[in-house]
């Protein structure tokens, strides 16, 4: 993304709606009067009073064992160094959305005005019965070192300073992985630190605790080697002193025969002779950001031998801290740990190292363009989207703190917290994700019906530079530019196309050719060939008229247009697969417990118990598409034969009948009642023989399209979850239409949806 794109889509999206990017919102009822004397007076005084009398209790009746402050004063924000504690605070909340989205952490950000440490300390000491963990972020050394260190000592509850652990524990790992492959001893190996800041310390500090001999290891400032004959080393660099070699030596030269370079410092400061004297099959971890010590693709032309690390996710082997601190709190929390201690971190370690040589989930692969990672010199850490992360490191940090004897509650049932740990994170974010990831695999022609509209424009610009599909712009070509020129959008190589008045003779010839097609198609069906002249004119027969003919792949419309504007032509020109009787549409809600997918919601106003079914499969086909498995509930308001007469309870019953008949196979059951579908518990009490039993539906199908409508939208407004749809299901070809005003976001993940489908 352009440097002036970037900043005014960062301010805006800061900006957007509720400002800031967390919110704080209830977790129990608040309907009437009687929740409220529970939620506060006079009922609150009982909590209170129990955890008077057992300070533990505050972990039962209260948020605290869930929740994490980040706090700084803001003297070293990665990249911008000393920016003071109110400018901070962007990152701070970015912070705590990691931690609620990645482990499901509550948060609150704190920003503190000070730059005295006694003042810092005796801040957060005062605010110990508030939080269950504390995590500290970008606080310069040395500083950082001691108001770590005198927290842990004073406070009851986990601390940690992410910026010195958090690259630690993942770097640590790497480095294991990384000395296996080559099968090195960690032992022996010679390694050069560049960087003497609080993560490079902390980062040396594990690599000991790994089996790193002091000896061996050789670590630079800015002036310099770490050496004995120095006078200026302050905080915790004499503890790495080396004197085996002279304290003039050289980056340059310490780097011969040297196994390890590990850079925590500046860009660029290794070029391609530096690294040319190292060891046979080097590990050369540049992890300064955004610019590495040196430059990944020069380090891999000049030593093809090496592992290569770096902080950044467009090169293998990112050294993230989202590895690391979600899931090292997560377990620190579960346990109720007393603090983070050098057990724990290397649970971490050792977690994350294993998990790297474990065979990667599918949905992993495809989010690396079916990469198909296996363990080896460009994988040796895992990826930050696996969903095994917060099930293989929260349990190891957990037995480390039980291990080491800091766990105040310890974990009895493994299985049953694995499985809780499972269920703590639904896939309400990562559904777009995997459209994206699944979009930019082969990436497609992807036409805009309404490129006069300034959200199709932005959305272009998004797919455009993510990757997601080449768009096409239909539309008035002055207008367009307009738009572009008066927000800034560039849209470089894009075609803008006007069907009312065609650029070029080319354009000119390709319209009497879709005229000719469209009339062919539809004389008998009472169009003229005047008639097929001036619908070709409007961008709708237009665009799908480009995927009929193989100029385009897919077509996005109807932002603002009425849904039958756009079905009528995608039916009369694109046409029903083969084996469909009808086409069905689709919407996807995204909740708490994963995406929700709902049918017919546009289409279809009375169906049959075989429309039902078909329409059922088209859904189940979609939605195997994002690599879900679909658990399937047909809806209604009868349980199982409980009504013997209603019109809509029969046909359910009976479309149940034909899909268990045709996909014995499939999780799939009905007719039943909505709330059923969700709870697990009354399901397998009530009805025992479901086939949904132990499972929570994905899938709703519904009796007719008011019914589905109305759930739709209902939940959509009431309970405020992100909308994905109409998907249209059934044509021969992807043709989409967008809900009316639906945003940006929304239409470039329909725009993904498309893409996949023309796949």
């Amino acid at each position: 993304m352009r440097e002036d794109n970037l900043k005014e889509a960062a301010l805006k999206y800061h900006l957007e709606g509720r400002p800031g990017k967390i919110e704080v919102i209830p977790t129990k009822a608040t309907a009437n009067q009687r929740d409220l004397s529970l939620a506060y007076s006079p009922g609150v005084a009982v909590p209170c009073l129990a955890i008077q009398e057992d300070p533990n209790d505050a972990y039962k009746y209260t948020a605290k064992g869930n929740l994490v402050a980040v706090i700084s004063n803001g003297t070293a924000v990665l990249g911008l160094g000393n920016i003071g504690s109110l400018a901070s605070k962007p990152v701070m909340e970015g912070k705590g959305l990691l931690f609620k989205i990645y482990a499901d952490i509550d948060c609150f950000d704190l920003e503190l005005d000070t730059e005295n440490v006694e003042e810092f300390i005796r801040t957060v000491k005062i605010l110990e019965p508030t939080f269950g963990g504390i995590n500290l972020e970008d606080i310069s050394a040395p500083d950082c070192f001691e108001i770590e260190e005198r927290l842990k000592e004073i406070l009851d509850i986990p601390v940690m300073h992410d910026d010195q652990h958090g690259t630690a524990i993942i770097s640590g790992a790497a480095l294991l992985n990384a000395l296996e492959i080559v099968n090195k001893d960690i032992s022996s190996v010679k390694i050069i630190v560049n960087g003497a800041g609080a993560s490079a310390i902390s980062c040396t500090k594990i690599y000991l605790s790994l089996g790193a001999k002091k000896e061996n290891i050789f670590m630079y400032d800015s002036k310099g080697l770490i050496h004995g004959d120095r006078d200026n080393l302050n905080g915790k660099k004499p503890e790495f002193i080396n004197n085996t070699v002279p304290a003039s030596t050289s980056l340059t030269d310490i780097l011969k025969g040297a196994d390890v370079f590990i850079g925590l410092s500046r860009g660029n400061v290794l070029n391609a002779d530096m690294i040319k004297e190292m060891a046979k099959e080097p590990v050369i971890f540049a992890m300064a950001n955004p610019t590495p010590e040196i430059d990944y693709k020069l380090a891999k032309k000049t030593r093809p031998d090496c592992i290569m690390a770096t902080g950044r996710s467009d090169f293998p082997n990112q050294v993230n801290n989202v590895l690391g601190f979600p899931f090292i709190f997560r377990g620190a929390l579960d346990v109720r740990a007393s603090e983070i201690n050098e057990a724990m971190k290397l649970g971490a370690v050792y977690a994350l190292a294993e998990l790297a040589k474990k065979p990667v989930p599918d949905i992993v692969n495809m989010a690396y363009n079916n990469a198909n990672l296996t363990f080896g010199k460009d994988y040796i850490i895992p990826k930050p989207v696996d969903p095994r992360l917060i099930t293989t490191v929260a349990p190891a940090v957990a037995k480390a703190a039980m291990d080491s004897n800091v766990a105040k509650f310890p974990i009895k049932d493994w299985d049953a917290y694995v499985t809780e740990l499972a269920q703590r994170l639904g896939n309400d974010s990562s559904l777009s994700k995997i459209i994206e990831t699944k979009a930019k695999q082969d990436v497609k022609r992807i036409v805009f019906t309404e490129g006069e509209e300034l959200s199709v424009i932005k959305a272009a610009q998004i797919v455009l530079e993510e990757g997601i599909a080449n768009p096409i712009l239909i539309g008035n070509m002055e207008k367009i530019h307009e738009l572009m020129e008066e927000h800034r959008i560039t849209l470089e190589g894009v075609p803008i196309i006007d069907p009312k008045r065609p650029k070029d003779k080319g354009e000119k010839t390709l319209r009497k050719e879709y005229v000719q097609h469209l009339y062919t198609k539809r004389k008998r069906k009472g169009i003229t060939i005047s008639e097929a002249e001036e619908l070709m004119t409007t961008s709708i027969y237009y665009g799908i008229m480009m995927v009929e003919m193989g100029h385009a792949d897919g077509v996005i419309g109807g932002l603002t247009k009425r849904y039958p504007e756009m079905v009528k032509p995608a039916l009369q020109i694109i046409g029903v697969k083969e084996g469909v009787s009808k086409v069905a549409s689709m919407h996807i809600l995204s909740t708490k417990s994963g995406p929700l997918f709902l049918a017919d919601t546009t289409v279809n106003h009375h169906l049959t118990a075989e429309d039902a079914a078909n329409i059922t499969e088209l859904v189940a086909q979609q939605v195997r598409r994002f690599n879900i498995e679909p658990r399937i509930a047909l809806v209604t308001y009868s349980n199982f034969g409980s009504v013997q007469h209603g019109e809509s309870a029969m046909m359910m019953r009976e479309a149940t009948k034909i899909l268990h008949e045709r996909h014995p196979d499939w999780i799939v059951d009905g007719e039943m009642q909505a709330h059923l579908a969700f709870n697990k518990e009354d399901l397998k009490n009530l009805y025992p023989f479901s086939k949904l039993v132990g499972k929570r539906a994905n899938v709703l199908i519904f009796p007719n399209l008011s019914s589905a409508n109305i759930a739709y939208n209902l939940l959509n407004t009431v309970g405020e979850m992100n909308l994905i749809g109409p998907v249209l299901l059934g044509l021969k070809k992807p043709i989409h239409i967008l809900q009316m005003k639906a945003t940006v976001r929304q239409i470039v993940d329909m725009v993904g949806i498309a893409a996949i489908d023309a796949q």
